[in-house]
């Protein structure tokens, strides 16, 4: 089951909008067949691993990160494809809430005679796919938001220079981050600041790169940036508000760039929560967002961020840098968004710290 979770994160950032699942076929002791959820979500982890074994499949027991799927989509149920093969026992990590699912592809599994042994490894198996649970649960994405800081919690100087708070482990584990989720979200005051190219330049993982979303109710993004120049090699999504100029839009989608237009709230802004359930509908089910500090003010504001991925650099700026996050009205303790601390990575000089968010 370990193995079949590391074949799963393979999946990450690349499956959606289908969960990322892995599955190992062991037969008399030996792996005969592995397989990961691949590009788009098809094929499923089970068909690839049974490609891989052919007729060494027939006996063998699968060890599944998510409940085989029972419906017929746009390919036949794996669940079936399993009893077919001539599985004889399935060790699945944990149900999928998928109502589609939920219970019946174990149900099919074991009216076809397969065994079925459910929960080992579902705690892990949870906190890979928590993006598309969320995605059924509350029609919404998972967001991590991700912040380099100083010791003192500054992303910049006075000046707005933050070329490099952290070192090059750090940066690299900030671009692998980028590779295992769908999306990477900035706002647009970081992209008129660094010109960022929101992509993955780690050795072997380039094609990774993710989705670039760009938050922008006044369409500022410059036409000569690296975003739109890039934009029909690395989809580029640009979120703005209804009744932009007409000709700015066009001007973006002849570059390449996805306008999508959504209503203001209250403020005038882009509303964040039905800005995450239009993204949810499009398939999007983990989405890291990179800034800047007013972006994570109103993710965290409106308790948007569900994972915090904070690169810390042993450094201080002083109270005249730029804070990790603008100011956002709290008044009340009792209103602060809580998180509970999940893993700490020293990397070089600097520290990765993850936390997710208390319920």
């Amino acid at each position: 089951m370990r193995a079949a979770l590391a074949l799963a994160r393979r999946a990450l950032g690349r499956s959606w909008p289908n969960p990322a699942v892995g599955c190992v076929l062991v037969r008399e002791g030996r792996v005969v067949g592995r397989g990961w959820t691949q590009p788009g979500g098809r094929p499923h982890a089970e068909t690839e691993a049974l490609r891989r074994a052919g007729e060494a499949a027939r006996g063998a027991t699968a060890y599944v990160t998510l409940e085989p799927c029972s419906h017929f989509g746009q390919t036949p149920p794996c669940a079936d494809a399993l009893a077919a093969a001539g599985v004889k026992r399935a060790v699945v990590a944990m149900e999928d809430p998928d109502p589609r699912v939920s219970g019946q592809g174990i149900d099919r599994l074991q009216r076809s005679g397969v065994s079925v042994a459910l929960g080992l490894g579902e705690s892990e198996a949870a906190e890979i796919n928590a993006g598309f649970f969320l995605r059924i649960r509350e029609s919404r994405p998972l967001v991590t938001l991700k912040l380099a800081m100083t010791l003192d919690g500054r992303i910049a100087t006075r000046t707005g220079e933050s070329r490099w708070i952290t070192g090059e482990p750090a940066r690299a584990r900030a671009h692998l981050l980028r590779a295992q989720h769908d999306a990477v979200m900035v706002g647009s005051g970081t992209v008129l600041a660094d010109d960022p190219l929101l992509n993955v330049r780690l050795p072997g993982l380039e094609r990774q790169s993710p989705l670039r979303l760009v938050l922008d109710g006044r369409m500022r993004l410059p036409l000569t940036s690296a975003l739109v120049a890039g934009a029909r090699q690395t989809p580029t999504w640009l979120v703005t508000l209804e009744g932009g100029d007409r000709r700015r839009r066009r001007a973006y989608r002849d570059s390449g760039v996805e306008v999508i237009e959504v209503a203001a709230g209250e403020a005038g802004a882009i509303d964040l929560k039905p800005m995450l359930e239009l993204l949810a509908e499009r398939g999007l089910t983990r989405i890291l967002a990179e800034g800047g500090a007013r972006l994570a003010a109103a993710l965290l504001r409106e308790h948007l961020a569900d994972r915090l991925a904070i690169f810390r650099a042993p450094s201080v700026i002083g109270g005249d840098g730029l804070p990790a996050a603008e100011g956002f009205g709290l008044d009340r303790l009792a209103e602060l968004p809580l998180f509970q601390p999940q893993e700490t990575v020293w990397l070089g000089a600097d520290r990765l710290e993850t936390y997710r968010r208390a319920h």
